[in-house]
């Protein structure tokens, strides 16, 4: 299907916009402490604040996916742009724990119905080589979004703690260019659509989920390491993690090249390999600044990976149930992204936080060793 760049341009700013729900607040989470001081558990709830969304997204998803194939692409992305804005800028006036808790559980809906349709979207757009290489491109694009938001969260968040929820308004100001240059595909889902998913995506789908488990130590844990025990401040926590999306974004550039050369399974063990690393010199690190060149190579590594699952899923896929598909694997990547913080919170609890990077970043190198080992008759 051949599109305009002003197609291509608005489908990368909606893809930049689903990330935004990673990043945008994480620089406020530590402050949340001090805002509600008489709450129990505040740590744990500040980090909820970041992966609720995710939970509404794991449980919807795969039902979205299936209600979407029957609404205009360019309909469901204005409804989705229109529920982002609202809800993602709640925390500016909601006073409780408990409605700001709400508020991102809702704000998971806009992001599940951006990721669904996006993701198809780009399954309908471009052929195979022209979609690995258009998605090492979206990836690199949402990461340099992620990294403006980032800083002006973590600029935002030292003057007051609600400022960053503003950047969600940015939502409202992309809905022109949907309606304006938005293509609708062909459709296909009449052809075969009470067709099953085929069943080869079932192992896809938990490798994404094991994926963003991992890599969303990134905005989960690195804010309080940083802010916490090094006594960083915000703009400098949104700076450093800011360099890791650099470096997500040249990860996600490379895929094209790696994807000549490996397969999807031996790209996804080379991602964990860079990421272990990664995480084992993140927990060796005693200065602030070490961060800006530790931090990174677990953004490369997030960068490899996330590219290739996206890339793997669509492969696989049949045209008439991208919409399908793309629900399932958004329910597994959202799910990973809420399980982080509550399968990880006990081992920061027993080894600190920083001892925990070290524990993970060992284990992700031996699982890696244990898989090599039986690779052949894994078909890697």
């Amino acid at each position: 299907m051949q599109i305009s760049q002003a197609t291509k341009f608005t489908l990368l700013l909606l893809s930049m916009v689903t990330v935004m729900s990673n990043v945008a607040i994480i620089t406020s989470l530590p402050q949340l402490k001090n805002q509600f001081p008489d709450v129990a558990e505040m740590e744990l709830y500040s980090r909820l604040m970041i992966t609720l969304p995710s939970l509404s997204i794991a449980f919807l998803a795969p039902f979205l996916g299936l209600a979407l194939q029957k609404v205009r692409r360019k309909v469901s992305v204005v409804v989705g742009l229109i529920l982002f804005s609202l809800f993602g800028s709640a925390g500016l006036y909601l006073e409780s724990i408990e409605t700001l808790l709400l508020s991102r559980a809702f704000f998971g809906v806009a992001i599940a119905i951006l990721m669904i349709v996006t993701t198809s979207l780009v399954g309908d757009y471009f052929s195979e080589n022209r979609r690995h290489k258009y998605m090492g491109l979206q990836s690199a694009f949402t990461a340099v979004g992620g990294i403006l938001f980032l800083i002006g969260g973590g600029m935002l968040s030292d003057i007051y703690w609600r400022y960053p929820f503003g950047i969600y308004l940015v939502g409202v100001l992309f809905i022109p260019f949907v309606l304006l240059f938005l293509v609708e595909p062909e459709k296909h889902e009449e052809v075969a659509s009470t067709a099953e998913v085929n069943s080869s995506l079932l192992g896809i789908y938990f490798l994404a989920f094991v994926l963003m488990l991992i890599f969303y130590i990134l905005p989960t844990q690195m804010p309080f390491l940083i802010i916490e025990k090094f006594g960083a401040s915000g703009s400098l926590t949104g700076l450093i993690i800011a360099v890791a999306f650099v470096a997500n974004a040249v990860g996600a550039i490379s895929f094209a090249k790696l994807k000549e050369h490996f397969s999807f399974g031996m790209i996804y063990l080379i991602g964990l390999i860079i990421i272990g690393v990664g995480f084992i010199l993140i927990s060796l690190v005693d200065d602030v600044r070490f961060f800006f060149l530790t931090s990174p190579i677990m953004g490369f590594g997030g960068g490899i990976l996330m590219t290739n699952v996206m890339a793997w899923m669509l492969s696989k896929s049949h045209h008439s149930k991208r919409v399908k598909s793309s629900g399932y694997i958004t329910s597994a990547i959202f799910l990973g992204q809420f399980a982080s913080p509550l399968v990880f919170h006990p081992v920061v609890a027993s080894f600190g936080i920083q001892g925990f990077f070290a524990v993970v970043g060992v284990g992700l190198l031996v699982v890696v060793a244990v898989v090599m080992l039986f690779k052949k008759p894994l078909k890697l």
